[in-house]
């Protein structure tokens, strides 16, 4: 039996701002796309791919808009494909915040633009889709070292596909029996399914996965280097968790694990926790909806506390507050110089405080109120300054001109409601 990890991979296909069924048929099955994306989260979906089914410029911008929200939304890697013809549409969905974009083989333009792609935005980044064998062996040089993976469109092609191309491939299903499934992931080269065989199973997304194990098939799921037997337990049998977005290192809740909540959040993905006033187990966020989606779970040096980073959907406390650590005991001023990004944050909220409570004197808000033609004529300047300040030698005098620029930059952030999270998540994408 193959050993290598397979996926499951759901597809959203957007025609007109909802989600429909397939490529061929736009009977509508959710008016809100982001509320698939949410299930798909829920259900430990291990990829996702959106297929863009616009027919008009204006359409397509909207559902460009929409996949970044998407992007923004899911828990998994989003791939972006559909309405592609030159570099120009890939860096689009690739700055939307998709892992990667697929290029349709059936297109001639597609095959034409790969080489571009592959070596402006990286050969990982650029995947194909395809149902004719007969075209991957006439491009299999040129997908071999410009293309990283693929989705084979047609399900009765493995065979022959596998002879031709040296690629790990998806294959998209719409309905299958759970045999079968299990006869397609036997293939070596098939690296998961997709379409709406998982879309409409995805309820049974973590029994499927579970299936998969019982026929030593590998699927994506957390596994542990230790055993609950290593941990040190407390009187009551439980470990303490404490509990840290893994974006900004925030602290935001402590709860406890037994053995079966420590078992439930391997095997689901998601923080489950034992409540010791209820006795009983409890995945957080399964009343409210803000899960915890575990990023990592790191044991500290006696085993007897584990911290958890992770993704938190809305408020982590149940009074609504973001962190359950909120009530100020005492505190000393301090500064936050080491931590680049609460500066970023600190200042930039200062600024946005200033549009909203405008202080009299306040030069941001000279910026504000005189407008974006200011602000960009101040930004201009500033980054000229930068250059200028470059062929000093004195290294002080540029650090004082990035830190104007990075000033007025905000500003300009601040008048268009664009956030340092928006700007880093893209810069994590680069």
């Amino acid at each position: 039996m193959n050993n290598e990890t397979k996926k499951f991979v759901p597809c959203i296909y957007l025609y007109r701002g909802h989600a429909v069924k397939s490529l061929t048929d736009t009977t509508i099955v959710e008016v809100e796309p982001l509320r698939l994306v949410k299930l798909y989260n829920e259900n430990n979906a291990d990829e996702l791919i959106v297929f863009d089914m616009s027919e008009s410029d204006g359409e397509h911008e909207a559902n460009l808009d929409l996949l970044k929200e998407i992007c923004a939304e899911a828990e998994m890697d989003v791939t972006g494909a559909g309405n592609i013809s030159r570099m120009e549409d890939v860096k689009k969905i690739l700055y939307t915040g998709c892992r990667r974009a697929i290029l349709d083989y059936e297109k001639e333009s597609n095959i034409a633009v790969t080489e571009e792609v592959s070596l402006k935005f990286g050969r990982d980044k650029i995947w194909i889709s395809c149902d004719d064998p007969r075209i991957l062996a006439a491009e299999q040089e040129r997908i071999e070292k410009y293309v990283s993976g693929m989705v084979l469109m047609n399900p009765h092609r493995i065979r022959e596909t596998m002879e031709v191309c040296g690629l790990p491939f998806l294959v998209q299903i719409n309905r299958i029996a759970l045999n079968k499934l299990i006869e397609i992931f036997a293939y070596e080269k098939v690296s998961g399914v997709t379409g709406n065989t998982i879309n409409d199973n995805i309820k049974d997304l973590l029994s499927l996965k579970e299936l998969c194990i019982q026929n030593d098939i590998s699927v994506e799921t957390l596994k542990s280097a230790y055993a609950w037997s290593d941990f040190k337990l407390n009187s009551d049998g439980m470990v303490p968790v404490v509990v840290q977005d893994y974006r900004t290192a925030e602290v935001l809740m402590v709860a406890y694990m037994n053995e079966e909540a420590y078992r439930e959040t391997l095997r689901t993905g998601k923080m489950t926790y034992y409540s010791r006033s209820r006795q009983e187990l409890w995945v957080k966020g399964a009343t409210s909806g803000h899960f915890q989606y575990v990023k990592s779970l790191t044991a500290d040096c006696d085993m007897d506390t584990i911290l958890a980073k992770v993704s938190q959907v809305g408020a982590a406390c149940h009074t609504g507050a973001r962190s359950c650590f909120f009530h100020e005991i005492a505190k000393k001023d301090y500064e936050t110089g080491d931590n680049p990004l609460q500066v970023f944050e600190e200042v930039f909220n200062v600024i946005k405080d200033r549009r909203i409570h405008p202080k009299e004197g306040s030069y941001t808000n000279y910026l504000f109120d005189k407008g974006i033609d200011k602000i960009l004529k101040k930004l201009g300047e500033e980054a000229t300054e930068i250059v200028i300040a470059a062929k000093n030698p004195n290294p002080n005098e540029i650090k004082y001109e990035i830190s104007d620029f990075l000033y007025h930059m905000m500003v300009l952030m601040a008048e268009k409601d664009i956030s340092w999270e928006e700007i880093t998540t893209e810069l994590a994408n680069r």
